[in-house]
């Protein structure tokens, strides 16, 4: 019988994540005078630990043994062929997921919560303060704590916490504390809701009360941490595409096209990353980042400097954005709701050796209901975003008649996202796409602020 999961023995996973900022070149993040940020400007948000990881230009990097006791809770993940949805689909291709949905949270978020938190907990860090848009993160980052005896203070996008009430128990089960966001407790908070009570909230949002929270900590006792966008958690994240290659390998195969959904761009860059290495060094493979079409930040944003907050509390970053300001439409694919994207990944993107892809609410749920009734796993709302895009890929093989190989990343499982199923399957969910005039007025914000160059790493 064909193998249906390529497995590796713990004693075959990554000692070391892979640095892409070893092979590409960068824009620096700017402060408020417009110079490069230096790593003393962010001491009081972040430990220096990992602003080190977050400034090395070292290509590898060692996991820590603490580290690596933890992801043997979960890791490795299996990689699996999606032999079923070949089938219903009816494609020459080979299609391969990775099963980052096995991790205790349900996703791939535990990959840089456990070293964020065992980092912070080697500094002398107490407490940290982080935002979550769909829960994954949040819920990562509390059960990380929780290894490590850290409280763990959450901000939830309003939206998501109405919508997804059961990642906020998950959150409390491992010690950690959810709150609304915005809410009354910030300054950031409080400005938002004056500038609209009603608002659904947002990523942005969120991150400016967690970053305000962690550093108006007198005792010093607390962090911020951030469950995407920056480098040092892209990092953190390649462990599922070196574990990719390696599985792989075992059966002979390298992907044609590799494909991940993409809100700041974490569990994409995790898997993506690994081989857009090889691409840098000659090897011909397709890399898809696939977004959200109500939150179009590669596909139709600029690539500016922005600030990651909408207060403006972190510095200007190289990247792909629709404006701090943005408040993105609900749509239950929460963890995509963000109006900037990681800025090596926006990097990669301007420079052409990544091709961005957006899809619609509607059509990620069909693919979603494609993907349940084959395979069986019931997958996020984001991961949806992924699948779609495979299916496009498979349908085009078909077309072509050509055996491709096509890689994605299943970044978790859809267990407590059955309300948003619900209704899609009775017809309450609709598209969302963002208008020219609404595109235009999101990128006044950028009139006067820096431009970052065009570099090319090749």
């Amino acid at each position: 019988m064909a193998s249906h999961k390529i497995l590796l023995t713990e004693d075959e996973m990554p000692r070391q994540w892979y640095n892409i900022l070893a092979d590409i070149k960068m824009n620096p993040p700017l402060g408020p005078d417009g110079n490069p940020v230096s790593p003393d400007q962010l001491a009081p948000v972040f430990p220096m630990n990992l602003i080190e990881q977050e400034v090395s230009q070292e290509r590898w990097i060692d996991i820590p043994q603490e580290v690596m006791d933890i992801y043997t809770l979960w890791r490795p993940s299996p990689l699996v062929r999606a032999t079923r949805l070949e089938k219903a689909l009816g494609t020459p291709a080979r299609i391969y997921f990775k099963n980052e949905g096995v991790s205790p949270a349900g996703s791939h978020k535990p990959n840089t919560a456990v070293p964020q938190a065992y980092y912070n907990k080697e500094f002398g860090i107490k407490k940290i303060t982080t935002e979550t848009g769909a829960g994954q993160w949040g819920s990562a980052l509390s059960f990380a704590c929780a290894q490590f005896g850290l409280q763990c203070t959450v901000y939830m996008v309003r939206i998501s916490f109405d919508q997804k009430p059961y990642r906020k128990s998950m959150m409390g089960v491992w010690g950690g504390k959810c709150i609304a966001s915005p809410s009354t407790l910030t300054k950031a908070g409080r400005d938002a809701l004056e500038r609209d009570p009603n608002t659904p909230g947002s990523l942005g949002i969120a991150i400016s009360e967690a970053v305000e929270a962690a550093v108006s900590d007198e005792t010093g006792e607390t962090r911020y941490s951030l469950g995407s966008v920056l480098n040092h958690v892209m990092l953190h994240q390649t462990v599922i595409g070196l574990e990719a290659k390696k599985q792989l390998e075992k059966v002979g195969e390298y992907p044609d096209i590799v494909i991940g959904c993409a809100g700041g761009g974490s569990n994409f860059a995790g898997l993506a990353f690994p081989f857009a290495q090889d691409k840098i060094n000659g090897k011909h493979v397709e890399i898809y980042p696939v977004e959200p079409a109500a939150c179009p930040t590669l596909t139709k944003a600029p690539f500016v400097y922005d600030h990651g907050d909408v207060a403006g509390y972190t510095p200007l970053l190289p990247m792909h954005s629709l404006g701090h300001a943005f408040v993105p439409a609900p749509i239950h694919a929460g963890g995509l709701r963000y109006h900037g994207m990681a800025p090596t990944v926006s990097q990669l993107v301007d420079e052409g050796l990544m091709d961005a892809k957006s899809v619609n609410q509607l059509d990620c749920y069909e693919a979603g209901l494609i993907f349940a009734r084959s395979e069986g796993h019931i997958p996020a709302p984001e991961t949806t975003h992924a699948i779609a895009q495979v299916i496009k890929e498979a349908n085009k093989a078909k077309e072509e008649g050509k055996e491709k190989v096509i890689l994605f990343n299943w970044s978790g499982h859809g267990a407590l996202d059955l309300g948003a199923y619900e209704k899609y399957l009775a017809g309450e969910l609709h598209n969302f796409e963002l208008t020219d005039a609404e595109m235009n007025e999101a990128m006044e914000i950028f009139k006067n602020y820096p431009k970052p160059e065009h570099l090319k790493s090749r």
